[in-house]
């Protein structure tokens, strides 16, 4: 390759462009690269940079600067390519050498002279400036200059340059600026592509005084991409499933990495690769990926679920196109699960499984039948199902399936004899609720013999036939003999006896000899009984054997009577209203006969002959076989009740007559022909017998308020009673105690004060005695209370305190008013001293005094008084 100079502008990317070729013949740039090959083979050619660490090379041949370049004390760079023929195997190198070029002005604004017409005249032209490339993150020194602006005019005169847009003068604002009078471009800050793009601006020209010189001219700023921004996956970790067994070449999954940078060069090309797969079985190359888009496929054979249930694979993606050099690169993990299909069929865990089961028995589980399914557990290629295709040709035994163990439940669902059949032996097959994959067949194992015992049991007789039926007449004599019903023992191999017993009879009109069978009547039967329904009478007896144990069994007898003339006919209705002065004066009535047809109706009336008045005063018309009109002969009838002897005659085959007595009620009537006086209340329905029953309501009620006063009058004259026995001043019993006694008039005027100041002079006898008052607290000899000294100037009332107490103490009669009271006893273990200072003298001990000083003056001069000295 030759060699060739290329200037280096300091807003141009990329610098060089190589083409793929074998031979490099010439090159010349200018901001970008022009090259071009000739006498070349076609064929692929790898691009790479030498020792430099300052270029990157692509594939396609552009160079790029993977930092800012400084030239400065320099007057050019050389940057070595060489090119790798991967056919010939040849590497050839080229040399491209860079210098620095300095800032270009533009003038945007340009006037040239314009002749025509033999005139001057000055023609204004506008540029259209290119688009200025500015890379992204530049570490350079700031404000950085991008180009000078300047219109022509500016030499006649002063002139004012801005810039507007976003990005200067519009947020965001301050990025570019320019200098108004020489018109210098410049940047502020570092760019971010990812951010902002491209920048378009309007460059102005004004003159002094504002006035626009220039119209305004677009600069359109490009921000140059840098690889600055590392490939992100979409996820952390991708899931992903595959079939078992699937071919190479078969989709799994598709991983999707993102950047940043321009997708339209080399920093946003991303390229896929597999770094690891976990586990490395069968094979430690799986899977495979597709490097531009992601896809996952297989390359190998023996994906087996049971073997391996999931594969871990860690992918990475790499920028410029997976250059491992100078791309950035990011990984992430994927997770391939092997999803299950149905390649092993169910295999029994044995040959033959054997059962047993007690005949007449369903619903019964006979036998567990367990198989093995290496298949994923719970699922439709695991779960089994069971069919019977040999031996159950009547479909006596289903199996269903167990949904947690998938076992097989042999059950019987239509009852077995053991006298027709002793054993079965059954074909069961196992196989999946989905069919196998293509390819698998199932083994021998999926097929097992089932052997079935049956239990012989001792059977209930059975009646044939069950339910029996029978006709015959009513009114059957006792003892009849109406029929044999018996019982068969379906065990054929037990030698045993039956006995025959009756279990529902409502009437009680049967009886059953207990050894043959044999039924007979103890009562007349009777077809209008109320237990005959639509002439049907139901008897049910009871069969059992002599059996360990013993066994029962039941059968009816339906007996179907049929009807004679063994009832007569009643007057219907039996009773009926009539007013004094009935209009129309006519009732019809009918009869009523329990018997069937012919053994009723039609029906014969006719009025009895007496009492002689009957005739005298009605008459009976007969208006068909079913009903006659009875009618009063005279005008009117005296309230009251009367009764109408009437004759019945039915039509049997021997016929029955009854005379029976209609009741016809005459009463009172209104307007409307209805009663209206205490007869008819007492017809609709309050008879003598409720009225008695209402009577003997009410006397018991009074009885019973009765009882109630005379229990709470004794129970007063008990609390009465109870009072008088307790005499109210003794009684303490939630009572106020009364003591404002304070002395017994003028013979207590006389007092001893010297007792009160020494009562250590009190002789033993001193102690009371006698009847002890209930509310006195016991007096104990060995609770002793501290002493006081004796007072030398004793006073006159203690004398008379002392008497008066020996008094009271000695004479059991005397009211206690001067005794000592307790009033809060709490035991002889008390350690609080008594309430009562007589109590305590009486107790002939000393007690000090002295302590009560403590407590103050008025307290000292109660110690003075009872505990004092002669002084």
């Amino acid at each position: 390759p030759t060699k060739g100079n290329v200037f280096l502008s300091f807003v141009s990317f990329p610098i060089l462009s190589f083409s793929l070729a074998c031979v490099l013949t010439s090159v010349s740039a200018f901001l970008s690269s022009t090259v071009s090959f000739m006498d070349c083979r076609a064929g692929k050619v790898w691009f790479k940079v030498g020792d430099s660490s300052d270029f990157s090379v692509t594939e396609e041949g552009g160079v790029y600067a993977l930092r800012r370049l400084s030239l400065v004390g320099k007057e050019k760079a050389v940057v070595v390519v060489y090119a790798h023929d991967l056919q010939s195997k040849q590497v050839k190198p080229s040399d491209a050498t860079l210098t620095q070029q300095v800032p270009e002005i533009l003038f945007p604004w340009r006037s040239v002279v314009v002749r025509g017409d033999g005139t001057l005249r000055r023609a204004k032209r506008d540029w259209v400036i290119p688009p200025i490339n500015v890379p992204e993150n530049s570490r350079g020194q700031f404000p950085e200059d991008l180009v000078r602006i300047r219109s022509d005019r500016d030499k006649n005169r002063m002139l004012r340059y801005s810039v507007t847009g976003p990005g200067a003068d519009q947020p965001p604002t301050g990025i570019f600026i320019i200098n108004p009078i020489s018109g210098q471009l410049s940047v502020t800050k570092p760019l971010d592509r990812e951010h902002i793009s491209n920048f378009h601006l309007r460059a102005h020209a004004v003159d002094l005084n504002g006035n626009q010189v220039e119209n305004p001219i677009d600069i359109v700023i490009n921000v140059i991409d840098q690889n600055d921004n590392r490939p992100e996956f979409t996820h952390t970790i991708f899931n992903g499933s595959v079939p078992e067994g699937s071919k190479p070449g078969s989709f799994v999954m598709t991983v999707t990495a993102v950047d940043k940078d321009d997708p339209k060069t080399a920093n946003g090309m991303l390229r896929y690769k597999i770094l690891s797969q976990n586990p490395q079985s069968p094979s430690s190359n799986m899977f495979t990926i597709n490097n531009k888009t992601g896809d996952i496929i297989t390359v190998a054979a023996g994906l087996d679920r049971e073997k391996v249930t999931q594969y871990t694979l860690i992918i990475q993606a790499t920028d410029m196109e997976g250059n491992p050099t100078y791309g950035l690169s990011n990984t992430a993990t994927t997770v391939i699960r092997i999803t299950d299909v149905n390649d092993n069929p169910p295999e029994f865990t044995t040959d033959t499984f054997f059962g047993e089961v007690h005949e007449n028995r369903v619903n019964v589980i006979v036998a567990n039948l367990t198989v093995t399914d290496k298949d994923q557990p719970h699922t439709s290629a695991w779960s089994a199902v069971y069919r019977i295709i040999a031996g159950d040709p009547t479909g006596r035994f289903s199996i269903p399936t167990d949904p947690t163990t998938n076992e097989g439940l042999l059950t019987v669902v239509k009852p077995v004899d053991f006298e027709l059949t002793r054993s079965f032996m059954l074909t069961v097959e196992a196989e999946n609720e989905v069919p196998l994959a293509r390819g698998i067949h199932p083994p021998r194992q999926s097929t097992a013999t089932v052997s079935v015992r049956i239990l012989d049991i001792n059977e209930s007789p059975e009646f044939s036939p069950n339910p029996k039926s029978i006709k015959l007449e009513e009114g059957l004599p006792a003892g009849s003999l109406l029929t044999t019903f018996t019982a068969q023992d379906p065990d054929r191999y037990m030698r045993q006896t039956i006995r025959y017993s009756k279990m529902y009879d409502p009437a009680n009109w049967l009886e059953i000899d207990p050894v043959n069978g044999r039924i007979s009547t103890i009562a007349i039967l009777d077809r209008e009984s109320p237990y005959i329904k639509n002439n049907l009478y139901n008897v049910t007896f009871m069969a059992s054997d002599t059996g360990i144990p013993p066994a029962s069994g039941t059968g009816t007898l339906q007996m179907y009577l049929l009807d004679i003339n063994d009832n007569a006919p009643h007057v219907f209705p039996p009773e009926v209203e009539m007013c004094e002065r009935p209009d129309p004066n006519a009732i019809n009535i009918t009869a009523s006969d329990p018997d069937l047809t012919p053994n009723a109706g039609p029906f014969a009336f006719e009025l009895a002959n007496r009492p002689l008045d009957v005739r005298r005063n009605w008459t009976l018309n007969r208006i068909n076989g079913e009903y006659a009109q009875l009618r009063l002969r005279i005008g009117s009838l005296a309230s009251g009740i009367y009764e109408v002897p009437i004759m019945i005659t039915d039509s049997g085959n021997l016929p029955m007559s009854n005379t029976s007595y209609l009741r016809v009620k005459v009463c009172q009537c209104d307007h409307h022909g209805d009663c209206v006086d205490m007869e008819r209340i007492i017809a609709a329905g309050l008879g003598t017998g409720a009225i008695i029953a209402i009577l003997i309501c009410i006397i018991i009620l009074l009885v019973l308020v009765l009882l109630f006063v005379m229990w709470m009058k004794r129970r007063d004259k008990e609390r009465q009673a109870k009072q008088l026995l307790i005499d109210p001043e003794d009684d303490v019993r939630d009572n106020i105690l009364k003591y404002d006694e304070e002395g017994g008039g003028e013979e207590d005027q006389d007092y001893d004060l010297s007792q009160l100041q020494q009562p250590d002079a009190l002789e033993p006898e001193c102690v009371k005695v006698g009847i002890r008052r209930l509310d006195e607290r016991p007096l104990h000899h060995d609770h002793q209370y501290p002493l006081r000294s004796a007072a030398p100037h004793p006073g006159d009332i203690g004398d008379f305190i002392h008497e008066g107490l020996k008094a009271a103490d000695n004479d059991p009669t005397a009211p206690p008013y001067d005794s000592l009271l307790v009033f809060d006893y709490e035991g002889s273990g008390s350690t609080a001293g008594s309430l009562s200072s007589l109590h305590s003298s009486s107790s002939c001990g000393d007690q000090d005094y002295d302590y009560l000083g403590d407590w103050g003056p008025r307290f000292r001069k109660l110690a003075d008084l009872y505990g004092g000295e002669d002084d």
